[in-house]
C-alpha cells in the first residue's frame, strides 16, 4: 500500500457520509459543528463557501465541477450567494430552519426542492482518527478549492449517479467513490502553486525516496537501518540519507520514529494492550526504550498519555 493510501485508511474513524443538495436559489446552509474534513463538489449551478470563524477570509465561489476541501475550520456557510442569510443551521446532524421552506427528501441521501434552475451540490463528511487524521489535515489549508478538471469530473459523475440509489452494497460503493474523489482532489491541490503540501507528500513521487517511504509504511516495526533502506532503493548509504533528509525534511529513521509514535498513540488510545505489547507492535523490543521515545515525542509516558486521552 502506498503512503497516501495507508494514511487515508488509518485516518478514517468511521464510514464517510455522502449527501446531495438540489436547491433553487436563494438558499443558504450553515454547518455549526462540521467534521474534521468535508468534501464539497458543485455538480451544477454555483455556490459560495464562507468560513465564519476565519477572520479576514473572503467567500470562495464554486462553479460546476469545482471541489472544495474544508478542514476543521469551525463553523462555515454554503449558499448560492454570500449575501443570502442562513436559512438552515445544521448542528450535531440536526437541521434548524431559520427561514424559508424545509428541505424535501427527493431520494435517498438527496434533499432540496428539485425545481428547475437548481444548484446541485455533493457533500461528503469524514470523521478522522487521532494523529493519522492530523497528518492528513496537515496537507491542506482551512479551505482548498480544486477547479474542475477531466479527471475529477468522471469521478464526480459516478458519485452523483450512485448517491441517490438504494441498492445492496450501496454504502461500500459510496465510500469508495467518495475516497476516489478525495484522493483525486488531494493530488490536484498539492500540485497547485499556492499549495503548501508537506514535504513527505512532495517526496512520494521522487524515485528512491518515495520507495523508501512506502517501505517504512509497509513494515514500520521492522528494524530498519539506513544502509538497508539505501540498498533496497538502489542508492549508496550517504546518497540516500542526504536525498531523503533534503526532500522529507528529516533523516529516514527520524521519520520512522515519528510514524511509529503515531501508530503507538492510536494503539494506546483505542486498545487495551500492555505497554510492552504496544512497544513490540511498533518495532521496540525494549518497553523502556519505547517509553523514553514516546515521552520525548508526546511529553508524557505511554501510561500517562493513555490515561489522559481515555478520561
Amino acid at each position: 500500500m502506498d503512503v497516501l493510501s495507508d494514511l487515508l485508511h488509518r485516518a478514517r474513524a468511521s464510514n464517510a457520509q455522502a449527501r446531495q443538495l438540489v436547491q433553487r436559489p436563494p438558499w443558504s446552509m450553515t454547518f455549526a459543528d462540521p467534521p474534521p474534513l468535508t468534501v464539497i463538489a458543485a455538480l451544477g449551478g454555483h455556490a459560495s463557501i464562507r468560513l465564519d470563524e476565519e477572520p479576514g477570509t473572503t467567500p470562495v465561489r464554486l462553479t460546476a465541477g469545482d471541489i472544495a476541501l474544508i478542514t476543521g475550520a469551525g463553523r462555515y456557510t454554503i449558499a448560492d450567494d454570500p449575501d443570502t442569510p442562513p436559512q438552515v443551521v445544521i448542528r450535531a446532524g440536526v437541521k434548524q430552519y431559520l427561514n424559508g421552506p424545509a428541505h424535501q427528501n427527493l431520494a435517498p441521501r438527496t434533499y432540496g426542492d428539485g425545481l428547475p434552475g437548481a444548484t446541485t451540490l455533493l457533500r461528503g463528511a469524514y470523521d478522522l482518527r487521532d494523529d493519522f487524521g492530523g497528518r492528513l489535515l496537515g496537507m491542506l489549508p482551512p479551505l482548498a478549492v480544486v477547479p474542475a478538471g477531466p479527471r475529477t469530473r468522471g469521478a464526480l459523475d459516478l458519485l452523483a449517479a450512485e448517491v441517490a440509489e438504494e441498492e445492496p452494497g450501496q454504502d461500500a460503493v459510496l465510500n469508495r467513490l467518495l475516497d476516489l474523489v478525495l484522493v483525486l482532489a488531494l493530488r490536484a491541490w498539492c500540485t497547485r502553486p499556492e499549495a503548501q503540501s508537506p514535504s513527505w507528500f512532495r517526496a512520494l513521487a521522487t524515485p528512491a525516496v518515495g520507495d523508501a517511504l512506502r517501505l517504512l509504511h509497509e513494515e514500520p516495526a521492522r528494524r530498519w537501518t539506513v544502509a538497508e533502506l539505501a540498498g533496497r532503493v538502489g542508492l549508496s548509504r550517504a546518497a540516500f540519507a542526504a536525498r531523503f533528509a533534503t526532500l522529507v525534511g528529516e533523516p529516514p529513521l527520524t521519520y520512522l520514529t515519528g510514524w511509529r509514535m503515531d501508530l503507538a498513540a492510536n494503539l494506546l488510545r483505542n486498545g487495551d494492550d500492555t505497554i510492552a505489547a504496544v512497544a513490540r507492535d511498533v518495532g521496540y523490543e525494549d518497553a523502556f526504550a519505547f517509553s523514553v521515545a514516546f515521552k520525548r515525542a508526546r511529553g508524557l509516558s505511554p501510561s500517562e498519555w493513555r490515561r489522559a486521552v481515555q478520561e
